[in-house]
């Protein structure tokens, strides 16, 4: 991949383990999407779902791949644009059951409770590097992330899930058919800052614990 662009700023070389997409869908495909543009090879990707025509409106996979599973479609599109992942990524299209993780875990999945247990179970697992999070309505969303040398922010993290995936739904807009409602703009804004906050986490700089960001608002405040 020519690099010629980016590679003074960011080498993908930094980055030293597997970078794991758990949930593929709006959040994880996006993430994705800018991680493999970025000369990321070593990806995983978790997600038991297919992709369906109404995913296409905030996600990264087009008309031809209704009906496939995410994984393979999002695998698709990432050899488009990089073909050396071909030779490195991995699939599984049973999505996460408990495995243990290393390196680098980025926390995608519309189940609340799957990252809680994804959490408790790394807790004290040293070969885990950092966890990025994200949580998204209509108009804002926060991004949350937690260097894996650091219990406190370990902890930090946990806490800020301290909510049932009931709770969470009762506080996203639904369309009047009860789909939950969603737009790109909002998705690549928060997808863009959690990128971004693990590009600079691997040149060194301190990780953003957590981003909240208005994407029509145009407000951004992190910490």
């Amino acid at each position: 991949m020519d690099l010629s662009k980016s590679g003074e700023y960011f080498s993908p070389s930094l980055c030293r383990g597997r970078v794991h997409i758990v949930g593929c869908g709006s959040v994880g495909s996006t993430v994705a999407e800018n991680l493999a543009r970025c000369g990321i090879t070593k990806f995983v990707l978790w997600d038991f779902d297919v992709v369906e025509s109404h995913n296409i409106v905030n996600q990264m996979f087009r008309y031809k791949d209704v009906g496939r599973t995410k994984v393979e479609a999002l695998k698709d599109i990432l050899c488009e644009i990089n073909p050396e992942i071909e030779r490195d990524i991995e699939l599984h299209p049973d999505g996460w059951q408990g495995e243990t993780l290393g390196g680098y875990v980025f926390l995608c999945a519309d189940s609340m409770k799957v990252r809680q247990d994804m959490v408790k179970t790394h807790e004290y697992v040293p070969q885990v590097r950092a966890m990025f999070d994200f949580r998204t309505r209509l108009e804002d969303a926060q991004h949350y992330a937690a260097d894996w040398s650091d219990m406190e922010q370990i902890r930090n993290l946990l806490a800020s899930m301290n909510f049932t995936d009931e709770e969470g739904l009762a506080e996203t807009p639904v369309s009047a058919c009860g789909i939950t409602l969603s737009v790109c703009p909002t998705i690549r804004t928060v997808c863009a800052y959690g990128v971004s906050n693990f590009i600079n986490f691997l040149r060194g700089k301190p990780i953003k614990k957590m981003i909240l960001t208005d994407a029509f608002g145009f407000g951004t405040v992190s910490f």
